[in-house]
């Protein structure tokens, strides 16, 4: 047998990745060497070339993986398999891509990364991110750059240039201009050091060392504010300077973005910033600048301001509005505040020593009395006054800072005619009535008004005071905290006859909705109970008994007849019956604020113990006269703005709130109350009128709030004295021994409306038919005479088809009467098990509380 080679299917003729010189294939020596002559031989023969079979050119394969050469990655497989993959060349095949081809063309941006699996592919390299923070930091420094040298300061003097704002009557005639001439520039020099450091140290105590942007003031501030601390503010006075005098009040980020801008632009030049803040600042009393402030408050200059009062003036710096002393006691006592705050950063600052301090802190320096504008004397003032609340409420970006600068036309609803026939009517009476020299009664005594058109919401009219010409500061028309008694004994009821009372359920398993036929108890010192039948029990844990305002025992009467003769013991009942929560939830859907109430679960809130202003109340009433539609005050139609009208000051919607049958009988009930009860004064006018009086305890308030179907108007009177909180009692004024809302506040309405006419159309809408006539548990047959003179009608009257049905029940405790019984047959809806004890006895043991009487 002939010997041949024996060759490998490799290239080269060896075994698979081996060369017979002991090499690797790629001329590597290998690690064992060579194989040892003679050594065996593993596997088939390799085919011959020179066999029958004939020749054939061997092709190179790549190196075979063995225990001799190294493995492949798992990383460089997948490599060589994507080059290939996407190549489409074949496994070995030597195609571009392959393992032995060239690399693939390389990305510019290698994301998601190359050669990783799963989220490793997402994570970008140390390289990729320091060039991505390298291009936008330059990017950013090289727009903060641009937008730094092309911002430029305006001229201080040219951007704060004050125009008039011009407020207008409802008829588009002028009314008023007010605008500031009370500014005058000062040099620092000219301001005291103690005035100036007072206000750093009120407004920004690092103002000599920071930036002009503080960010640790920002966070004190938001931290401050979150746990009820006092608080400087974020802003520094470089930024306040700023904001308020080189730029608009626009919430936008290109405004934000100059504010930066320039603050840090005029940061360094500190007296520059400190003389033009003191100079721009708004103190109130018409002043703008520490001059025209150190004159207005205390007539000296402002050179002249000692460290107590120019702690006075820089508390006025966060709202002259709010911490004037000299506009209401409440401003007084937030000023005194203010100011022991200041002296005291003042202190912790260095400003000033203990022992300055302690001299400041023996007498609060209180400042001169404020001397009027020619242009806003009478009521023009509290018109103003009314109008810029409304602004500031309606758009957030008007304050008193840009009111102040003015450039403003303001358009309201206040009617001229209307604003003048007020004022008469009250002053009118005064000089009837009223005689501070001879009566000490007659001292102090102070009246509010204001008139709401219904189904719109307008205020035409409103009576504030005598005139700031006169010390008169407070604008009464919309005063807080005068109890307004028994005029709020109406939302009461319209309460049971929109909502029912939870004392008996319809047939749909809803409280009964009631009419003001139905019958409650009427006796003082009758006992007052819960929906569910348990006595109410008062603050000395016994039942607790509700006084009227006089001694009468009418017994069980209509709610009718209750409002007409303003017996408080129904109403309190009727509140028990419906829920206090109800009726606060009906009011406030009627316009008076959440604010303004007395806590609903008190016995006596049904009494009036709220203390809504006139304007409100006369909104309230409007709803009444609108047969339940209801709609939100407002003084102002339309507002300019260097030319350009404003958005925001659109007509509230108007929306409905009661059912216009509900209303109806209301205006009905409230009709009955001008012509033949309490009201019956407005007789007089010979045109219909409803209304309510009110009265409260210790005669410390009286109310009217009337209307006609075109007018509702609010009518308030009290006593205080200024400077001194607290209400005095109307008893003795005038001469009278008590005073009740038929007196007085019904005499300034009649009085009044007898100028400006009943409007049209004059008469009121037919009541309506709502509610069932249901009457309170322990309501005796009214086959029965009542004890009171104008009884309501029989039960056999309202067993008829005609007749609203009722529902009687007998004594808790007692048989059923059979009369009653009878009298109600199958008219009478569903009732309440009764559970109260037999009907009280008035006793000796008073446990009730007088309250609000007419």
């Amino acid at each position: 047998m002939s010997e041949h080679r024996r060759r490998s299917p490799n290239a080269g003729g060896e075994p698979s990745g081996r060369r017979g010189d002991g090499r690797q294939p790629d001329g590597r020596p290998h690690a064992y060497g060579a194989p040892a002559e003679g050594a065996p031989s593993y596997g088939p023969p390799a085919p011959d070339e020179l066999r029958a079979d004939g020749l054939r050119r061997a092709r190179a394969a790549a190196p075979r993986e063995t225990a001799q050469q190294p493995r492949l990655t798992r990383a460089e497989m997948r490599k060589q398999g994507q080059k290939g993959g996407r190549r489409g060349a074949p496994a070995g095949g030597g195609g571009r891509g392959s393992a032995g081809g060239p690399p693939g063309k390389k990305r510019f941006i290698d994301y998601p990364r190359h050669g990783r699996d799963g989220f490793r592919r997402w994570l970008p390299s140390w390289k990729q991110l320091l060039t991505l923070f390298l291009v936008f930091f330059g990017g950013g420094v090289a727009v903060v750059g641009a937008a730094f040298a092309v911002t430029e300061v305006p001229d201080p003097n040219k951007v704060f240039d004050e125009q008039n704002n011009i407020y207008y009557w409802a008829d588009n005639s002028e009314m008023t201009r007010k605008g500031t001439t009370n500014r005058q520039i000062v040099q620092l020099g000219d301001i005291s050091r103690a005035a100036q450091d007072a206000t750093i140290a009120a407004e920004n105590e690092t103002f000599r060392t920071d930036s002009g942007i503080d960010p640790k003031g920002i966070a004190r501030a938001v931290y401050k504010m979150a746990t009820g601390g006092e608080t400087q503010g974020g802003s520094t006075i470089t930024q306040q300077y700023v904001k308020n005098y080189y730029l608009s009040q626009d919430q936008t980020l290109t405004r934000k973005a100059k504010e930066m801008i320039i603050t840090l632009k005029i940061a360094g030049e500190k007296d520059e910033v400190l003389k033009g803040y003191l100079n721009t600042s708004w103190y109130g009393r018409s002043s703008t600048g520490i001059q025209a402030a150190a004159q207005a408050y205390y007539g000296v200059d402002a050179k002249d301001l000692d460290a107590c009062k120019g702690a006075m003036l820089a508390g006025l710096l966060k709202g002259a509005g709010l911490y004037d002393p000299s506009l209401n006691p409440e401003n007084k006592k937030r000023m005194q505040e203010r100011w022991e705050y200041v002296l005291t950063r003042m202190v912790a600052a260095g400003f000033i020593s203990q022992a300055d301090r302690t001299a400041c802190g023996a007498t609060f320096p209180t400042p001169i009395d404020p001397k009027p504008a020619a242009n806003m004397t009478g009521e023009i003032s509290y018109l103003v006054d009314t109008a810029n609340k409304y602004l500031m409420a309606k758009d957030p970006t008007i304050n008193q800072a840009s009111l102040q600068r003015g450039g403003y036309k303001i358009y309201t609803t206040f009617d001229k005619a209307k604003v003048d026939a007020l004022k008469k009517s009250v002053e009118g009476f005064e000089a009837d009535n009223l005689n501070p020299e001879k009566r000490d009664e007659d001292k102090f005594v102070q009246m509010g008004a204001a008139s709401i058109v219904p189904n719109d919401g307008a205020i035409v009219a409103l009576y504030g005071g005598s005139g700031i010409e006169n010390g008169h500061y407070t604008n009464n028309a919309d005063a807080a905290g005068i109890p307004v008694g028994s005029t709020f004994k109406p939302f009461v009821l319209a309460a049971a006859m929109q909502m029912g009372v939870q004392t008996t359920m319809d047939e749909d398993g809803k409280p009964t909705r009631i009419s003001t036929d139905s019958r409650y108890e009427a006796d003082n010192l009758s006992e007052i109970f819960k929906s569910d039948g348990s006595p109410v029990i008062g603050d000395n844990g016994q039942p607790y008994k509700q006084r009227n305002d006089s001694t009468s025992k009418p017994g069980y009467v209509t709610l009718k007849e209750a409002m007409r003769n303003s017996y408080n013991v129904p109403f309190v009942q009727l509140n028990q019956d419906v829920g206090g929560k109800n009726v606060e939830a009906l009011v406030k859907q009627m316009g008076l604020r959440k604010e303004s109430l007395a806590p609903s679960s008190t016995i006596t809130f049904p009494l009036g113990t709220s203390t809504p202003s006139a304007i409100r109340m006369a909104s309230a009433y409007s709803v009444f006269a609108a047969s339940g539609q209801q709609a939100d005050p407002y003084s102002v139609t339309k507002v300019l703005k260097d030319g350009v009208e404003m958005p925001n000051f659109t007509k509230p919607a108007v929306k409905k709130v009661l059912d216009a049958a509900v209303a109806n009988d209301v205006t009905d009930v409230l009709e009955n109350v001008a012509k033949a009860g309490t009201g019956k004064k407005t007789n007089e006018l010979g045109f219909p009128v409803a209304g309510k009086t009110g009265t409260t305890d210790a005669g410390t308030s009286a109310w009217w709030v009337g209307y006609t179907t075109s007018l509702s108007t609010a009518v308030g009177m009290w006593r205080e004295e200024p400077g001194k909180p607290g209400l005095l009692s109307l008893d003795g004024t005038a001469g009278k021994k008590e005073i009740h809302g038929g007196d007085f506040p019904t005499d300034v309405f009649t009085r009044y409306m007898k100028i400006i006419g009943p409007g049209k159309p004059k008469s009121f809408p037919e009541p309506g038919d709502s509610g069932v006539k249901l009457d309170s548990s322990g309501a005796p047959s009214t086959a029965s005479p009542s004890p009171s003179a104008s009884a309501s009608p029989s039960a056999s009257d309202s067993a008829s088809p005609s007749a609203s049905p009722t529902a009687t029940g007998p004594s808790p405790g007692s048989s059923p009467s059979p009369t009653a019984t009878d009298s109600c047959l199958i008219l009478c809806p569903p009732t309440r098990t009764p559970t109260r004890p037999g009907k009280p006895s008035p006793t000796a043991t008073d446990t009730s509380s007088p309250q609000a009487g007419q």
